[in-house]
């Protein structure tokens, strides 16, 4: 493996759809929200009056880019921590890691670490100074906090002492940041407004990137209870892993049957549901498995449809 393939290899690209799913479907309803009801002459924003377009179409993309930057920080981090712990060893049942293989050092992922997170910095100081410009300085200190907290957790989840990942706290930390502040915080850039109802979505999007990670644990379950890697399915054990994996993903396809309910207008708002049945599907595989290191396909599945779910749920909105 060269230097270029080990870096792409860390960045673990087949994580990133699942990374922007949220930003994705928080975007479709701060668009919708912003086209439908804001003041197209209001000059809070840098883009013409006559053109919102400009407006909403970099927050987007400085959303995603930021987002992005988040993913590839955290799985650089990843890689570093579980490696220097000795977390990534021959008994790991997933695909070999940067560091574990050599062919990236401790000092160079570090240096990535470091580069990586001060794009992600820059990326999301631009994002807050398209969304509120000048005018709105505490959203924008609000936002910054949150940025640097989003980095922080990024790190921690697995590199230091306290590495939130080896206490079972994943779960909680992918949750929120998939989740709510994905969403939720996509929304209010665009909107400068808070709807109860966009929770629900936000909640869908959480749980389902948790499943991903739950899947995860289920899989290096072994491997993690050995080197004493804490996680949550570690701690409830593989059969009660099983039961919660089943209980997320139940519920975030009702979180989001709620919102379809309070919000249905037009046909195309029933688009999401299609995403529906490679869930259900993934669930029946999940419940006769009995071997917890085959379940490595399935995490694709399930991010790669929690990213099918974003673009359906996003095209409903907006067509």
């Amino acid at each position: 493996m060269n230097k270029i393939k080990a870096w792409i290899s860390a960045a673990r690209l087949r994580t990133l759809p699942l990374s922007v799913s949220g930003i994705i479907v928080g975007s479709s309803l701060g668009h919708k929200w912003f086209i439908n009801d804001i003041s197209l002459k209001s000059e809070s924003y840098l883009g013409s009056p006559g053109n919102p377009n400009f407006y909403t179409t970099a927050i987007f993309w400085l959303a995603i880019a930021t987002t992005l930057g988040l993913q590839i920080l955290s799985n650089f981090a990843n890689d570093y921590g579980d490696g220097v712990k000795g977390t990534d060893n021959e008994n790991r049942v997933g695909p070999t890691r940067a560091l574990q293989s050599g062919t990236i050092s401790r000092k160079e992922m570090l240096i990535g670490i470091i580069i990586t997170a001060l794009i992600t910095l820059c990326l999301a100081i631009a994002l807050i100074y398209v969304s509120f410009g000048r005018e709105n300085f505490f959203y924008s200190i609000f936002f910054f906090v949150l940025g640097l907290v989003a980095i922080g957790a990024a790190i921690k989840y697995t590199v230091g002492n306290s590495a939130y990942g080896y206490r079972g706290l994943g779960d909680v930390f992918v949750f929120i940041f998939f989740g709510l502040v994905s969403v939720v915080g996509c929304y209010f850039l665009f909107t400068k407004d808070l709807n109860g109802l966009v929770f629900l979505p936000a909640i869908t999007i959480g749980l389902l990137s948790t499943a991903v990670l739950n899947l995860n644990n289920m899989r290096d379950h072994n491997n993690d209870q050995n080197v004493g890697k804490n996680t949550l399915v570690v701690k409830l054990g593989i059969d009660k892993a099983r039961k919660y994996h089943f209980s997320i993903v139940l519920v975030g396809m009702l979180c989001m049957l709620l919102f379809l309910y309070f919000t249905c207008t037009h046909i195309t708002d029933l688009l999401f549901l299609i995403a529906f049945i490679p869930l259900l599907l993934h669930l029946q595989r999940v419940y006769k498995n009995n071997r917890p290191e085959e379940l490595d396909p399935e995490l694709k599945k399930v991010a790669l449809t929690t990213f099918l779910l974003s673009i359906l749920f996003s095209l409903g909105q907006i067509l």
